[in-house]
């Protein structure tokens, strides 16, 4: 039996605390299942946002999206995730990635490092962050135990193979460097890459007692009754596609709702995805779709 759904949103703006509140609330009115912050200079704080976010709601779990593990020290994250834990009354999940900006990390003053080092840096954050919340002794305690569910996104080989190692929830990006850009410039992968990510990260999870679930952001909704007129204008603007791979990759939903129903119900079919990630501009927009797919 494939796995249900779940619909995340990630909010990425704050204009003022109720504004803010008001917000969660009505994604939690729509349906979505995880209020989602993610991890970028210039965005709300991730875990005073989440706290708001589960204080002004009552269904919804909480999770970061993702957090840049170069922003953070270990032992000084764990803290922040079990209380942020006790606080929400165990509706954390923890997302987790190295960070694409090397400009955010320049500002901070942080170290940006190779792509190795970046990577070798989250594996000991997912390591230490195991031993510390695993450790009865640790003070503050998480709700969940051992630890929240923890979700791991990338695609390059040793990131697909730390999620099948640790993660309850492989979220795959579906983006790269644009060739020729600034660092951090991402375009989209077209469908058959992303099919070969998802592939190889099978196979270093075959191992696994329990299959993770499978995370994907949605990058557009568009909703429209000419969807090769859309994928057009998509293509035109660069993004990495042309109009036949925009209609067939699952980071972009182009139709009617239950046309966008349809597309993630053969995207869960090819890659697994079950847990779809929106960007709060779409968060009315997707609503319909979120309906069209409720409790299948």
């Amino acid at each position: 039996m494939p796995r249900p759904f779940r619909f995340g949103v990630n909010l990425l703006t704050l204009e003022a605390g109720d504004s803010w509140r008001r917000k969660c609330r009505r994604a939690e009115e729509l349906g979505y299942d995880v209020l989602l912050v993610p991890d970028h200079l210039g965005m709300p704080a991730p875990f005073p946002a989440l706290i708001a976010a589960a204080e002004a709601t009552e269904r919804p779990r909480v999770g970061t999206f993702v957090l840049n593990a170069g922003f953070w020290n270990p032992a000084l994250l764990a803290r922040e995730v079990a209380t942020t834990d006790a606080l929400t009354g165990g509706r954390l999940e923890l997302g987790l990635g190295t960070g694409y900006v090397r400009a955010e990390h320049e500002t901070a003053g942080l170290p940006w490092g190779s792509p190795g080092e970046r990577v070798d840096h989250l594996v000991r954050t997912v390591e230490e962050l195991d031993r510390l919340l695993g450790d009865p002794e640790h003070v503050p305690q998480p709700a969940q135990r051992p630890r929240p569910p923890l979700l791991i996104g990338g695609n390059g080989p040793r990131m697909l193979r730390l999620a099948a190692e640790h993660a309850e929830i492989a979220a795959f990006t579906g983006g790269r460097q644009a060739p020729g850009k600034p660092e951090g410039t991402l375009e989209l992968m077209p469908a058959d890459e992303l099919a070969a990510s998802v592939a190889r990260y099978e196979g270093y999870a075959a191992g696994r007692p329990e299959p993770a679930e499978r995370n994907i952001l949605v990058q557009q909704v568009r909703h429209t009754h000419d969807r090769r007129a859309v994928a057009r204008e998509i293509a035109d603007r660069h993004v990495g596609l042309d109009e036949d791979q925009a209609l067939e990759v699952p980071t972009l939903l182009i139709g009617t709702p239950r046309q966008m129903a349809e597309q993630l119900r053969e995207h869960r079919e090819r890659f697994g995805f079950s847990y779809l990630t929106v960007l709060d501009s779409a968060l009315e927009e997707f609503a319909p779709v979120l309906e069209e797919l409720r409790g299948s």
